[in-house]
């Protein structure tokens, strides 16, 4: 896989600068859980991270800049179907378009190992992710109840076919 650079115009200088997209390796699990920790009331374990990246049927993909993991995201795959179970981009890093581009890569890599279809869940309250989810081409497919905890919540399947 070739990096991808995205170049980000942020109204800050800490928004500004080239965005790179690449495979994860052992050396951002760190950085990785960190990000999780923040963001997820039930967030994985750094060893989640590491046993789940280096699955011969997973995808793990980080967006970095400047050296700094700013996100994350990945697939597992099951013959033609990819399940993304995380997306994260640090809150100081979020509405630059970031999500979308790993998203997109990720969906990229997949197609060109046979996924044809994928799945993920958010939360119901999630309204951002879900719009992100919908601009590129996913469909809200019905409702896990009580999925999430700390709090307690729903959550929306949604499938791009």
């Amino acid at each position: 896989m070739q990096d991808i650079e995205k170049q980000i115009g942020g109204s800050t200088a800490s928004q500004r600068g080239t965005v790179k997209i690449r495979l994860m390796e052992e050396r951002d699990l760190s950085q990785v859980a960190v990000i999780e920790r923040e963001i997820f009331s039930m967030p994985w374990s750094l060893e989640a991270f590491r046993a789940s990246s280096v699955r011969e049927d997973t995808i793990y993909l980080v967006a970095e800049r400047d050296g700094i993991v700013c996100g994350y995201c990945g697939l597992y795959r099951s013959l033609d179907e990819g399940e993304i179970p995380n997306v994260a981009v640090d809150r100081g890093c979020r509405r630059q378009g970031i999500a979308s581009a790993m998203l997109k890569e990720l969906m990229r890599l997949g197609a060109a190992q046979g996924v044809a279809s994928y799945v993920l869940e958010v939360r119901r309250s999630n309204e951002p992710a879900i719009g992100l989810y919908r601009s590129l081409g996913f469909e809200a497919a019905g409702v896990r109840r009580n999925f999430y905890e700390k709090p307690r919540e729903d959550a929306v399947i949604m499938w791009k076919k």
